[in-house]
């Protein structure tokens, strides 16, 4: 695909190939987002596993000191009393069998599916739709649970869902290329940390391959795996 002049310009503010620290990298993601909009900005991160085995797959859900920068679009499958804490929380939309119905009838426009156990005999029908995207409620990731409001609040409050791919990458959204770079530099490290917290005990080698930060137009830039968890040595180069 033909890339635009300022991704080009962009390009050359940089050596690709080279490994910088995670606040140097934020700086030049910053300088080098080329769009008028506010850009989101995403890291990637290719780990050591094999997601093709079970004990392998990383996956969780973790809040970003900084939050995202946008709100999540949130739908909950519940009835009842559930139905009522999910509103209450900002759910986008809820239902239980009409929101099955919507779903199946091509209604995708939300981020975050969350559903109460009694649920999911209805909406283990949508696999094949949701799973796919990344939207399937799971209870690894907190999104099926019998306390929904709280799992709502929490996803509309910046709280972001992971997993790797079939090659073995994480990608996560951590902000906006306006934020400021301490809160980019903090919400890195969270990503990292947590990513840490639960590598797999089957995982061996190494285990952190490749770190890249980049933002929706530019260019990404290549993060030294071996230095991404120094978060107070980024702070102070950010100050």
């Amino acid at each position: 695909m033909q890339k635009g002049k300022k991704y080009r310009a962009a390009l050359e503010q940089f050596d690709r190939q080279h490994l910088y620290l995670p606040a140097e990298a934020v700086e030049l993601v910053k300088e080098s987002a080329p769009a008028k909009f506010d850009e989101t900005v995403e890291l990637a991160v290719r780990l050591g596993v094999d997601p093709r085995k079970a004990d392998q797959i990383v996956r969780g859900t973790l809040s970003l000191p900084a939050g995202t920068g946008r709100t999540a679009r949130v739908v909950a499958f519940a009835q009842g009393d559930a139905a009522a804490e999910a509103r209450a929380a900002g759910a986008d939309e809820v239902g239980a069998e009409d929101l099955v119905a919507r779903v199946e009838g091509g209604f995708l426009d939300f981020d975050v599916a969350i559903a109460t156990p009694d649920m999911m005999g209805q909406v283990g029908k949508l696999g094949r739709v949701l799973g796919p995207r990344g939207l399937m409620p799971n209870p690894k990731t907190g999104t099926v649970t019998t306390d929904v409001g709280k799992a709502v609040a929490e996803f509309k409050g910046g709280r972001v869902e992971y997993r790797t791919d079939k090659v073995g990458n994480v990608q996560v959204r951590v902000g906006k290329a306006s934020f400021t770079k301490e809160q980019l530099i903090q919400n890195v490290h969270a990503v990292i940390e947590e990513l840490m917290r639960v590598k797999p005990a089957a995982a061996k080698g190494r285990y952190l391959r490749g770190v890249t930060l980049s933002s929706t137009m530019g260019p990404g830039v290549r993060i030294d795996p071996a230095r991404a968890r120094k978060l107070d040595e980024d702070l102070a180069e950010s100050a």
